[in-house]
Order: C-alpha cells, then structure tokens, then sequence
C-alpha cells in the first residue's frame, strides 16, 4: 500500500507528462504535468484514443502502428526515446521528446509513455542561431570597414603624391595596423566562442541563468571588439604620441577579479587563474581601459605560454606610493639572449615555436604603459616561467 502510495505520489508530482493506455491506444492515465502541457482537463482525455494529442500524419497512422508491433514485435519508439510533434487542445504544435515502455500487468499490456517539452530548448536554439547570425554579420561588417579603411589609405596616398619615405612609412602602418587588429582581437573572439560553446551546454539543462551570464559576456565581447577598432581608426595619432590617458578612480580589486573571472574562460585544461590584492586601500586612479588591455595581454600571455595543469599568479598591490600590477606564470620561459628585444615590435622569443601570435602584444603593453607614466619589469628564465609587473605613481585627486 505505501509503495503504491509512493508511486502514485512520483507520478503526480513529476516535471515531464505520464501518459499510460491499453493495447487498444485509449487513454488510461495522465499525471498533471501532461495536462498542463497538452492543455487539457483529465475528464477531456480518459478513454480518448491517444491518437488525439497528435497531428498528422501521426494521428492517422497511430494505430497501425500500434497493430504493427502487436502482430511483429517490431520496435520503432518502443524501449527507444525520439523527438516529436504534439498537438495542443487549441490546435498548436508543439515539439517533445517521447520515450514509451511496454508492462506486462497480469493478463494484460499497458504502454507508458514519458514526455519532456523540448519547446523551451527549441526557441533558446533559435534564439542562439540567431544570435549567433547577427555575430557574423557583424564581424563581416566589421572586416569590409577594415578593407574600407585601407583602400582608403591606398587612395589617400596616390592622391596625396607623397614622397618615397611617406610612402614607406604609409605601407608599414598599413602593414602593423593589420596585425595589431589580428592580435588584439583574438582575445575577445575567443571569449565569445567560448561563450557560445558554454550556451549549447547550458541549453541542455535549461540553466537559462547561466545562458544570460554568457550572452551578457558576448555582448561586453563585442563592446570590446568596437572599442579595440576605434582605438585602430585614431593609430596614427597613437604612432605620433599625441593620445593622451583618461584618468578615472574605480575600485581595483573589483575590476581585477571580473578580470580574472573573464580571462578564466581561455584557459586551458586545469589552468587556474589565482588573484590576490595587498593592502587596505582598493581605490585606484589610472586609465581603465590601458590598464585593462595591459593585464589582458599579460594574462593571455601566461596562459599560451604555460602547460596545462598550471597556475597562474594575478596581484594587485597599493603601497604609499604606487600601484603595483604583477603577473606570474610557470611556463617556457623566456631566453636571456631574447630580453633585450623582448618589446620590439613583431619580435618574437626563439624558443616559441610553433604557439601563435604576432610579436606585438608587449610593444601595445609598453606603450600604454608608458602613456600612463609607469614602468614594467620582468624576470624571466627557460622553463622556469616569467614575472612582469607593472607599476605607477599615485596620483592625487
């Protein structure tokens, strides 16, 4: 009696719809979840045909089916779980997934059948492949305002008649300009990749809370990208050292950690990115977005280079007067013969390999630095990993 009491009690109150009927396909039970997904009251359905909760062709050709396994014994969704339409009390249809078990009870056969409503995942997946569209059609139209640009760099140079060394310096912009765009959007591409494959999983499991955090980090992604591509449109004017920081205060140790928490996405397998602050003060005065793109192409710097299975070591630090930024890996390291080069435009350490990048990501690095008035050291040995910091003076209000 309490099992039976039990079972009953499962079956009323589970999520997904239970649906039994006889040998003949009539309509025995139905728990509540069933009737709230089809639309209908219990007294509407018991002794129906179940055929009645599906649109055609299914409908018609139920019951041969049913006919079919009785006289064969051969299983099409029996024992086997499959994807199909439904047909709601007000003619609307709908997609579930449908799994159906066969019981012998005494004398007779009952057929059970477990329903889960795949409408939810249905519209999140096209609401993903739409997203995920209007994501390439904006980095199309962020690559044809690339080309764009170029010609017209190309235009303004016949144009202009420049002299031979103009035209050089011309054709070397153009040619850095190319791989700087490459090499710092990388990271916010990949962060958005990242995110979409993070979707897909939660998608599975209707976590739409997490679907939110990661579609909020496509977009800060994407914010990213545009900033990232302004900043190139005004390069001649950084070549020429007129752009000047904007100094704002913000709080340190929370723009750190949602660093560090983005910055985690791109690690490898078992990479983990530790942050710790010193001091009792969290308030800082630097350009944000400097500051930013410095500690982002650290960080993506210690996770190429480091193995999986690694730390990597984030600190700020506020002492009387400077800030202090340090990152520090376990990685390859860095030859001795390759430091004195090692922020020279497109150069590259001779023990990289074959791991990618552009050899410009420390130049950007330096320069803001030094934009901001700060300074950047490093201590660095083969396969014994490399520490940078960075450090400003404080500033007063």
């Amino acid at each position: 009696m309490e099992s039976a009491k039990l079972l009953s009690a499962i079956i009323e109150t589970a999520i997904d719809g239970i649906i039994t009927i006889d040998d003949k396909g009539l309509i025995e039970s139905i728990n509540p979840s069933a009737l709230k997904i089809f639309g209908y009251e219990e007294q509407d359905l018991i002794g129906k045909n179940i055929s009645v909760l599906m649109p055609e062709p299914d409908k018609s050709r139920h019951d041969g089916y049913l006919h079919r396994y009785q006289n064969t014994g051969e299983k099409k969704i029996i024992g086997k779980g499959r994807e199909v339409k439904g047909l709601r009390k007000g003619g609307s249809e709908f997609p579930f997934r449908l799994a159906v078990s066969e019981v012998q009870l005494h004398d007779r056969v009952i057929y059970t059948g477990f329903i889960h409503d795949l409408s939810k995942e249905k519209e999140a997946e096209e609401f993903l492949k739409n997203y995920t569209i209007e994501l390439e059609e904006l980095v199309e139209s962020r690559t044809k305002s690339l080309k764009q640009m170029l010609y017209e760099l190309q235009e303004a140079k016949e144009e202009a008649n420049l002299s031979l060394e103009k035209e050089k310096e011309l054709n070397r912009m153009k040619s850095r300009f190319v791989s700087m765009a490459s090499h710092e959007f990388r990271t916010p591409l990949s962060s958005m990749q990242l995110s979409v494959v993070l979707i897909e999983k939660y998608l599975q499991t209707s976590d739409n809370a997490q679907i939110l955090k990661h579609l909020h980090k496509i977009k800060n992604a994407i914010a990213s990208l545009n900033g990232i591509l302004n900043d190139f449109l005004s390069l001649e004017k950084l070549e020429a050292g007129i752009v000047a920081p904007h100094y704002d205060t913000f709080d340190v140790v929370k723009f750190s950690e949602e660093l560090t928490e983005e910055m985690q996405l791109i690690t490898k397998e078992d990479q983990i990115i530790i942050y710790q602050h010193t001091g009792s003060e969290s308030e800082i005065n630097l350009d944000q977005n400097l500051l930013r793109n410095c500690l982002m192409n650290l960080i993506s710097n210690a996770i190429k280079y480091s193995g999986e299975h690694t730390l990597i070591e984030f600190s700020t630090e506020i002492s009387k007067g400077h800030y202090l930024f340090t990152v520090k890996d376990n990685g390859i390291g860095i030859p001795q013969e390759d430091h004195a080069a090692l922020f020279q435009p497109f150069f590259r350490a001779h023990n990289t390999g074959n791991i990618p990048g552009t050899g410009l990501g420390l130049n950007i690095v330096l320069r803001y630095v030094n934009l901001m008035d700060g300074h950047i050291h490093f201590e660095s040995k083969p396969d014994s990993g490399t520490l940078f910091i960075l450090s400003f003076k404080r500033k007063t209000k």
